[in-house]
């Protein structure tokens, strides 16, 4: 299948991107509050419901809470809903979180990735993102702005899809994607309705119906609600390769695909890997690809669905590396390492019981440089020649 309307080249930054992605898809609500660095996505979408381009119900709330229980109330009833928040905001709507996820409520949401409560930084990082990891939420992770519009399209065919029913969470870097202007391929309205026809389709799920009752947010007793957990796994798990399948056939009808769960970058025939998620890997593969000019056989994996986390694909693209280095945005309290590195870890029966280091930078807005990377590929290759190591190294507080 391809596209058949021109997509218009524009300059946007990724909230505008993800803003465009919503308005393309048709959400029937949504609900919103303005935090740092996300307050324009609902700008734009503003912009775009007074314009006339965007017909929905736009439900201005008092806080996060509130606009997470009204989209997860509006998609039970059979809407498509869409908000977005970042940071204190994922916070503060937590318990409506965990209880779209259990509704099994389709809701897309963009959370920009921002630091978390505790010291107050109003900065880049992923803390949010790790933060609620376990909230039984998809979770995936962009790495540009054409990306971020994309993965939102992608994520309605992903969250709806009858298999599936479980609310997305995409995430992408505040402050240095959110605000970030950059060339952005975007589609024809008739191309989307064309990519997500295929949902109209499927066996119509449960609506709330005056007058017609049905079951949701009931209390789960004993061997219900492990039956409820269970199935609400099951469905994770087939999230994995229902992802794949997407991205495939978002390639076919925009010429633009990813990878899936995972992309792999120079991976072939490398030696020692570098893994990464967000808008850091564009760095990482430009010191990639000078590394390998210089005969160093170095590559790339990036993680771009978190949750589920992705194992298969992963095994398979590190099996027989000789070293693995995992930058984190973010940090694991307890075990003194990045949660993304904690995670791989748990694989290493399946990868093999090679060296594999956390490295922990990026935090508060800080930069992870080009001779950061640098100095991480040198330590994971000298790890790959049998030298000592440290497991976890916090990169900007070792210069």
């Amino acid at each position: 299948m391809k596209k058949k309307n021109k997509e218009e080249l524009r300059a946007l930054t990724g909230n505008a991107a993800a803003a465009y992605g919503a308005m393309l898809c048709r959400p029937d609500v949504v609900a919103s509050y303005p935090i740092t660095p996300q307050s324009e996505v609902i700008e734009q979408l503003s912009r775009f419901h007074a314009e006339g381009l965007l017909d929905a119900e736009m439900v201005e709330v008092e806080g996060e809470n509130s606009a997470m229980n009204i989209v997860a109330a509006a998609s039970i009833a059979g809407g498509r809903v869409f908000t977005a928040t970042s940071s204190w905001g994922l916070a503060f709507m937590y318990d409506a979180l965990l209880q779209s996820a259990g509704f099994r409520a389709p809701v897309v949401m963009v959370n920009v990735n921002r630091e978390m409560p505790g010291i107050l930084a109003v900065s880049a990082g992923q803390q949010d993102m790790i933060a609620s990891r376990d909230s039984g939420w998809i979770q995936i992770v962009a790495e540009d702005c054409q990306e971020i519009l994309d993965l939102v399209i992608m994520s309605y065919r992903l969250a709806e899809d009858f298999e599936i029913q479980l609310p997305v969470m995409v995430n992408y870097d505040g402050f240095y994607l959110s605000y970030l202007a950059e060339r952005v391929l975007v589609p024809s309205r008739k191309d989307v309705d064309k990519f997500l026809a295929p949902l109209k389709e499927q066996p119509e799920r449960p609506k709330l119906v005056p007058g017609k009752p049905v079951g949701c947010g009931s209390h789960g007793i004993l061997e219900g609600f492990v039956e409820l957990r269970y199935k609400h796994c099951e469905a994770m798990e087939r999230a994995k390769k229902k992802l794949d399948e997407i991205d495939r056939t978002h390639g076919e009808f925009f010429e633009r695909s990813y990878g899936g769960q995972i992309e792999e970058y120079r991976t072939e025939d490398a030696e020692i890997v570098l893994v990464t998620s967000g808008s850091a890997s564009g760095t990482v593969k430009t010191v990639i690809d000078s590394k390998r000019k210089n005969g160093l056989k170095i590559g790339l994996v990036k993680i771009r669905m978190f949750r589920p986390f992705p194992c298969e694909r992963l095994i398979q693209a590190l099996q027989g590396k000789k070293a693995i280095g995992v930058i984190d945005r973010s940090v694991c309290f307890g075990w003194n390492c990045g949660p993304i590195y904690m995670e791989l870890r748990a694989l290493s029966p399946e990868i093999g019981m090679v060296p594999m280091m956390s490295f922990i930078d990026g935090l508060a807005s800080m930069d992870i440089t080009h001779s950061h990377v640098e100095r991480m590929i040198k330590t994971v290759y000298e790890a790959s020649q049998g030298k000592p190591y440290q497991k976890s190294t916090w990169v900007s507080l070792e210069e």
